[in-house]
């Protein structure tokens, strides 16, 4: 059992949701911090309690708004400043990690600059879930344990005990992640093709594969506006399939994706609760991740390894 003594958990204002069930599978209490805002948005962070010579644990999701990424880059400063003997961000979802390369002229590199402001801030391990792109984790000069949902998902759709089940990849670059899912599955795999013409929006899409009379399961890292999942469901069910849910790590789910999944082919819905549901929808199922993250934090500060949670 992990060391409580040397242990203290704390969360951002966003994510004390999933960081309070982290400190409960661990058998421990949420640390105490503060948020002051100023009338013009700006804000400070503070610990209400001691952290010096701790192992200080952050949780926090970085979601859109940005305030959250710069919630925890000055609880990680604050933990410094406070003489925390090591300073660990857990972050579930990852923000701005869809920008881990330079794909047009003249753009940003946003996830490196955010493993270039996490190191400065001064932060000593990572711990993550699903990264859109895997390549990130070279970003780091420090540890960085890079989790997967499939560790609460893939348990879940084994339950389902679904008959002549197809894994689908909604894009090609996906196919990787559904494939590895269809082999622990014994099931078939369709990969969908789109086209864009600008961003979050599918002009056209196409399947290969076998889908008629399939349950079929598209597998995806996160869904932001929902339009692809979407387009997706409803052309494979036009191709014959039986069934079509969707499952994701991370729900975004930005603008219009709550009335494009309830006006969707959609069954079923399954994410982690990496990030809140912005509101209820009958089609959604939620898993936590909560007893994922616990295990692995008390793995690391016992010094055992960790690879019994990667499953993919």
């Amino acid at each position: 059992m992990i060391d409580k003594s040397k242990v203290k958990i704390f969360a951002g204002e966003n994510s004390k949701y999933l960081a309070e069930k982290i400190a409960d599978s661990l058998g421990m209490e949420l640390g105490k911090s503060n948020v002051l805002r100023f009338s013009d948005g700006e804000f400070v962070t503070s610990y209400n309690e001691t952290v010096r010579g701790q192992y200080v644990f952050i949780c926090q999701s970085t979601f859109p708004p940005s305030d959250n990424l710069m919630e925890l880059l000055l609880m990680i400063d604050a933990a410094k400043r406070a003489s925390a003997g090591k300073v660990i961000a857990v972050m579930p979802y990852f923000g701005f990690a869809r920008q881990d390369r330079k794909d047009q002229p003249r753009v940003a590199i946003g996830a490196k600059l955010v493993a270039n402001m996490l190191t400065a801030a001064g932060v000593d391990r990572v711990m993550t879930m699903d990264l859109h792109a895997d390549q990130i984790q070279g970003f780091f000069d420090i540890p960085v344990d890079h989790l997967y949902g499939s560790s609460v998902l893939l348990p879940y759709l084994k339950s389902l005990d679904l008959e002549d089940l197809a894994i689908a990849s909604p894009d090609m670059g996906g196919s990787k992640r559904a494939h590895t899912y269809a082999k622990h599955l014994h099931a078939g795999l369709v990969i969908c093709h789109k086209k864009r013409e600008k961003a979050n929006e599918v002009a056209s899409m196409t399947a290969i594969g076998d889908v008629e009379g399939k349950n079929v399961v598209i597998v995806d890292d996160m869904i932001d506006t929902a339009g692809t999942i979407a387009k997706a469901a409803d052309m494979l069910k036009e191709m014959g399939a039986k069934s079509v849910r969707a499952i994701a790590t991370h729900a975004v789910l930005s603008g219009p994706a709550y009335e494009r999944i309830e006006n969707s082919a959609l069954e079923e819905l399954i994410f982690t609760d990496s990030i809140p549901l912005r509101k209820e929808s009958k089609k959604i199922k939620v898993l936590t991740v909560a007893d994922l993250f616990a295990k692995t934090i008390d793995n690391v500060m016992n010094h055992h390894s960790i690879s019994e949670n990667f499953i993919m």
